[in-house]
């Protein structure tokens, strides 16, 4: 007896395992990046990847089926990520609202970012909505290209590299273990390949007429399942059992270049949950203040200085002097050259005398994991043995910071202050209480104006009012140490360096500290150089290496890359910059200056806080965004603009596809070709040619259920019967007629899909 199997007629000729298979590699690389929680440690925001996954499947899978060329399928698919990604974006950012609302506030959190990081240039932006926004068009542009590679090029390996790439660097930047979705990715990937490898040689038996072609296929897949299982099962034992590291050295020799790139794009990237560092610490021009403060421990410098001296320097690479609401930069990096042995710091107004200071040579030998150009020094630098650039702020301005070619070992002389031992002789509290205001005009330009209104909110200033209140004195040296010493105590905060569970919304990084009475260094060295301001008190924001772990026998330091840090400078005059470090938790090494005996002032004390006067207005271009990343201020096109913009892109796709469709594929036009591809078209709907037919008993079948077309199906059989077997060659205006048939059969045959049902015994498939 002979039974008919019920077929789909759109089945592609790959089968729908094929696409299963397609979008199960994809969706598992969506798998892992929503598990590895990139956007701020919440994995619920990135849900919707998977189905975004399944999306970019399905617009390469059609774009690959319909007849377009590669460049308007993927056109197509672009309009239509760019329209539903959004949305899907949106309904994380606004879950409540409307579509218009939700695509509304993905592009409103994009705006905000670009107009953070790329308009005002800060270093940092606490929108969201455009790292869920990038991550949703990465998952889609690689479901639609993977789909594309097998269905339109049969090139199932350039799938399996592409979304294996984006699998493999996700794994490689989380540190959560996702094994798991490898093994399922490679089960996935190995039996796409070995399906259509299996397609592909039954197509040729059936082409050879070797035997039964569904022999070999089973044959096939049989064989393949077995490798499969046991490739797995062998590369889960290695991953278990296997020691070494054949690309340490490649390892090694690529990090400072990552190091470099990691510090380029650092603002840019999104501050993820678990993300793994590549060890090392980058120093930079911008500085933002993350929520999540990482070094390392990896060994950084190797620091050699006389044996007996056991001062503990606070090592700095670079100082800031701009605050940009979350985090630090440079206003100007003016470059000087430096020649060997050069005084570094003559003609710059960081120069500083010889009170009360003297000069100290280090040897320091850079670790391999410390691959930065900037040099490390205290306080002030005077000469070093080799040519270096000198980074300030301006011409002969103040130090920003010192690099060198390489990373060899560099030896480097300092001034440094002369601490009071007795009271009597060297630096003392008292002599910097009584150094006064009369600060240089560039000194109070740069560092002791008050920063942008919206910076220190209500809690920040009761910061301020309870450290003012703590001290008797007001002179800038006694508000200093009362304001280190109130940060430092535990009663206040409490120093932790995982604070991404804080939602600062619009708040500034100093405020956001002060209220949540949370955070690492940085947090805390930002809002004491921003309070300090405030009264008027130069301060700038430093970075750099805490004192490391020192042999006082041989006068080797060692420092890891768990001792970078943050701190304050402020500044005295007559002494210049003075380090004090704020931060809580025990980790600040600096200790107080010994009182000395009484000196009297020389000028008065600290003018009131700036902050209980009128305060200047905003700058407009900096809009601080909450979480979600909205605009706060600026005229966009609103929401009724938004649907329109979509409107217009929903009808502009469809117009070109419309028009991509009926103009048909490009390149020379032949007769075959023509043929081919209506019996293909037609093929889709379920009324493809029998293998019996001939191409005259095709077309009139064809033409029977669509009469409209039957002149153009008459065409393009003549020639093709003139063609393949009369061997002639059509003229021009033959190919011209040939070409118009083919443009309205384009169109005309989409009127199969109403005609199913009508089908005649003659355009059945036989089984």
């Amino acid at each position: 007896m002979i039974t008919n199997r019920l077929r789909i007629p759109l089945a592609p000729a790959e089968g729908w395992l094929t696409l299963v298979l397609v979008a199960l590699m994809t969706v598992t690389a969506a798998w892992a990046i929503d598990d590895a929680a990139w956007v701020l440690g919440r994995g619920d925001w990135t849900d919707f990847l998977a189905w975004t996954a399944v999306l970019g499947v399905l617009a390469g899978f059609v774009g690959s089926k319909v007849g377009w060329n590669r460049w308007v399928a993927h056109t197509v698919g672009a309009v239509l990520a760019a329209l539903i990604v959004p949305i899907l974006v949106g309904h994380v950012l606004e879950p409540k609202a409307t579509l218009g609302a939700e695509f509304t506030a993905t592009a409103s959190a994009t705006v905000q970012a670009w107009n953070d990081l790329i308009v005002v240039g800060l270093p940092a932006t606490r929108a969201t909505g455009h790292h869920l926004l990038v991550l949703g068009l990465i998952v889609w542009g690689t479901g639609q290209f993977a789909a594309s590679a097998v269905f339109r090029h049969r090139r199932p390996l350039s799938a399996v590299v592409v979304v294996g790439a984006i699998l493999i660097g996700n794994m490689a930047a989380t540190e959560h273990g996702q094994l798991h979705f490898l093994v399922l990715f490679s089960l996935a990937a190995m039996f796409l390949l070995i399906r259509l490898h299996s397609l592909e040689e039954q197509a040729t038996w059936l082409r050879r007429r070797i035997g039964d072609p569904t022999a070999v296929g089973s044959i096939y897949l049989r064989g393949g399942t077995v490798f499969i299982l046991i490739a797995v099962f062998g590369s889960l034992v290695l991953t278990a059992a296997a020691r070494s590291a054949p690309l340490a050295d490649a390892w090694v020799d690529l990090k400072p270049w990552l190091l470099d790139v990691g510090a380029a794009i650092q603002k840019y990237l999104p501050n993820g949950n678990d993300s793994r560092g590549i060890g090392g610490v980058a120093f930079g021009p911008n500085a933002p203040i993350n929520s999540r403060w990482s070094p390392g421990d990896e060994a950084a410098l190797t620091i050699r200085r006389p044996p007996g001296n056991t001062e503990p320097y606070y090592w700095r690479a670079v100082a800031y002097d701009q605050f940009n609401f979350v985090g630090w930069g440079w206003s100007e990096d003016e470059t000087t050259p430096r020649a060997v042995n050069d005084d570094i710091l003559a003609g710059t107004l960081d120069a500083v005398g010889t009170d009360n200071r003297r000069t100290v040579t280090f040897t320091v030998e850079p670790e391999p994991d410390y691959r930065t150009a900037y040099v490390v020094s205290p306080l002030a630098p005077v000469s070093i043995d080799q040519a270096s650039r000198l980074i300030g702020l301006g011409t002969d301005g103040f130090f920003e910071g010192l690099q060198i070619d390489g990373h060899g070992a560099y030896t480097i002389t300092a001034s440094v202050p002369v601490i009071s031992k007795d009271g009597k002789s060297g630096l003392t509290g008292n002599l910097l209480a009584a150094a006064g205001t009369d600060y240089p005009p560039d000194v109070v330009a740069r560092y002791g104006e008050p920063t942008a209104a919206g910076t220190v909110g209500p809690e920040a200033q009761k910061v301020l009012d309870d450290v003012l209140a703590s001290t008797p004195e007001k002179d800038p040296y006694h508000v200093a140490a009362a304001m280190e010493s109130y940060l430092r105590s535990s009663a206040h905060f409490t120093y932790d360096t995982d604070v991404r569970d804080v939602d600062c919304g619009d708040r500034s990084a100093a405020e956001c500290f002060a209220w949540s009475k949370h955070g690492a260094c940085m947090h805390y060295a930002t809002l004491m150089a921003v309070l300090l301001r405030e009264l008027h008190i130069p301060a700038r924001f430093v970075m750099g290496y805490l004192p490391g772990i020192l042999d006082s026998r041989t006068g080797v330091e060692q420092i890891s890359n768990q001792s970078a840090h943050a701190w304050v400078e402020v500044y005295f005059p007559g002494y210049g910059w003075i380090t004090f470090d704020p931060t809580g938790g025990f980790v600040a090494k600096s200790a107080p200056l010994p009182a000395g005996p009484a000196v009297p002032s020389a000028r008065p004390s600290i003018r009131p806080s700036a902050s209980a006067g009128p305060r200047e207005q905003p700058d407009p271009r900096r809009t601080p965004a909450g979480t979600g990343g909205g605009v706060t201020s600026g005229g966009g096109p609103g929401l009724g603009g938004y649907l329109i913009i979509t409107l217009l892109l929903l009808g502009s796709a469809g117009i070109i596809a419309f028009l991509a469709w009926r103009r048909g594929p490009r390149g020379p036009l032949t007769p075959e070709g023509v043929y081919a591809e209506v019996g293909r078209l037609a093929g889709r709907f379920g009324f493809g040619p029998r293998p019996t037919q001939t191409a005259y008993e095709y077309t009139t079948a064809l033409g029977d259920i669509l009469p409209r077309v039957r002149p153009e199906l008459h065409t393009v059989a003549t020639a093709k019967v003139e063609v393949a077997y009369g061997h002639r060659a059509l003229g021009e205006d033959r190919l011209q007629a040939l070409r118009e048939a083919e443009r309205r059969l384009r169109v005309g045959l989409l009127r199969l899909v109403f005609r199913r049902r009508y089908r005649p015994r003659s355009l059945q498939n036989r089984n």
